[in-house]
């Protein structure tokens, strides 16, 4: 090859190197809410395959989409943000999907100066229903509000719901458990951010009380205490329970998850890792409401899926995210749970 040919053929390789397309996806937190934009990631993918689909999210919350094979590159938020800034202006992005839409992103656009599109917070509507139970919000998922706002690209839903990927290293053993979970668990999410969204502890064990399946307690390290409550409540000699709040990281909680036969969960982010892993999923809703358009989400497969909340009340929701405590301090909308009614719904799932 002589030197005009080759160089020739570097510019070709350059030119196209750089007429790579390449996406940005903002989301900084939370579990739940990152888990529920993965829909987004894989159908940009799809649409683009030979794009660049880069994430930027908290540096806490890395392991949730470190393994996801449709990213390209993850940009994380430590301490300083200018520094985030920085690294993501020397990609030199097509485009940006800020599926977070708040100040800090809001003034990160402004920064990197290219095409952006949002989605709509609904922050109006639900003001509207959380002061005066006006319910002016729209019968659609957030996860389908997230695909609306990159339809001009023309992105559509693939409807194969929402995904979750964990390396081997984080797959847990069953064997390590004992034996009797190696043949089918009840997996109990007992935790979440606010106490608001938990279903209290003595619920929770009069409702395993009346069960004949063994059953694993999830939580993070702040729910552990809580779980042997509910432990040393426990009358039914013939229920196994194992408490392993605090014992596993967030993915092998999540191997666990994707290992259980039944998922019982509150309104906190294992609930949409079990709606990714395709689980059957008993939620119970406190003082949120799935109308915020945050329910278990499964795309277009079917999967058995049953929402606990109680309706006649007044003060639901009387928060968009929740409280340490109940503001009126009787904390009906967990209180007045009806506990045989759904150990049946449980006993009915495990038997499918």
């Amino acid at each position: 090859m002589g030197v005009w040919q080759f160089y020739s053929s570097l510019l070709k390789l350059l030119k196209g190197i750089s007429s790579i397309m390449k996406i940005l996806i903002l989301r900084f937190s939370s579990i739940g809410d990152i888990v529920l934009t993965t829909p987004v990631i894989r159908c940009l993918k799809k649409k683009f395959p030979n794009a660049e689909i880069h994430y930027a999210t908290k540096k806490s919350f890395h392991s949730i989409i470190q393994h996801n094979p449709y990213i390209s590159k993850v940009h994380l938020l430590n301490d300083s943000f200018m520094a985030l800034v920085s690294e993501l202006k020397k990609e030199r992005f097509d485009y940006v999907i800020d599926l977070h839409h708040n100040q800090r992103t809001l003034i990160l656009k402004l920064l990197l100066g290219v095409k952006s599109f949002s989605f709509d917070k609904l922050n109006f509507e639900k003001w509207l229903m959380v002061n005066f139970k006006i319910n002016r919000l729209p019968d659609k998922h957030i996860v389908d509000r997230y695909l609306e706002s990159c339809k001009s690209l023309g992105v559509e839903n693939d409807g194969e719901g929402l995904d979750y990927f964990i390396s081997k290293a984080d797959d847990v053993d069953l064997k390590t458990l004992p034996e009797v979970f190696h043949h089918g668990y009840i997996g109990w999410v007992i935790g979440a951010k606010q106490n608001t969204k938990k279903f209290p502890a003595e619920k929770i064990a009069d409702i395993i009380n009346q069960l004949n399946y063994p059953v694993l307690l999830l939580g993070g390290k702040e729910d552990e205490a809580e779980g042997e409550r509910i432990k040393k409540a426990i009358a039914n000699h013939e229920v196994q329970i194992t408490n392993v709040c605090g014992k596993f990281s967030l993915n092998q909680s999540a191997s666990l998850v994707r290992q259980a036969k039944v998922v019982v969960t509150n309104d906190t982010g294992l609930m949409h890792i079990a709606a990714a892993f395709k689980k059957p999923i008993i939620s119970i809703w406190g003082n949120t409401i799935p109308e915020f358009g945050m329910s278990p989400y499964f795309g277009n497969h079917q999967i058995p899926n049953s929402r606990f909340q109680i309706t006649n009340l007044d003060c639901r929701p009387c928060s968009k995210l929740g409280y340490d405590s109940c503001p009126k301090g009787h904390f009906n909308c967990m209180n007045l749970y009806d506990e045989k009614l759904l150990a049946e719904k449980i006993k009915e799932m495990m038997a499918l």
